[in-house]
């Protein structure tokens, strides 16, 4: 099932959080992936948790793809390693570009820009610009009260049930790629419009 997805991006954190299991679990997606020899595409930074999901991609001989804004690269935020290194001039370009090299976007722990770029994705996906699924990697709950408040949008009627229900959440790699593949090619907005 999961041969259904060659790359997926990975939006994460630039930071390691407090709690150090995250970097390990962000190491682990990124092992994983290689091992399963799916390609990572992530905003190709050198700390935190991406500095991890990418390392350990690369420790496991994947294929790592970075998309950067060129005023990060100047700031040395990058890493220069990498399979294949893109160098774009705004955020809105890596997104862009992010999605044209990746079948699936993975969601592990992160801030306000992590969140800004999975949402971003996700609303993209409803109205029919991508229809590649979305997933938040729920480890350890940290996407939880996020989750939550969604389904307090959803009560509210700002939101669709179809909607919430069309994102993975899940708690290991495996749920998380099964539930990716058994969503690509099902556009979410034909759904809307149909």
């Amino acid at each position: 099932m999961h041969s259904r997805l060659r790359r997926v991006a990975v939006f994460c954190g630039s930071a390691p959080g407090h709690d150090e299991t995250l970097a390990r679990s962000a190491y682990d997606v990124g092992r994983g992936l290689a091992e399963r020899g799916i390609g990572l595409v992530y905003g190709a930074g050198g700390f935190g948790l991406m500095g991890a999901v990418s390392q350990g991609a690369l420790d496991a001989g994947g294929e790592v793809i970075g998309v950067i804004p060129r005023s990060m690269v100047e700031r040395e935020w990058g890493r220069d390693d990498l399979t294949e290194l893109r160098v774009v001039e705004t955020m809105h370009e890596r997104k862009a570009l992010m999605a044209q090299y990746a079948d699936a976007f993975l969601c592990l722990p992160g801030g306000i820009g992590t969140l800004e770029e999975i949402i971003e994705m996700w609303s993209w996906r409803q109205i029919g610009f991508n229809d590649d699924p979305v997933c938040f990697f729920n480890a350890g709950g940290f996407w939880t009260p996020l989750l939550n408040a969604l389904q307090g949008m959803v009560d509210a009627g700002f939101v669709r049930q179809s909607a919430l229900d069309d994102a993975v959440v899940a708690a290991t790699l495996d749920e998380a790629l099964t539930g990716l593949a058994g969503r690509i090619g099902a556009s979410f907005g034909d759904k809307l419009r149909g």
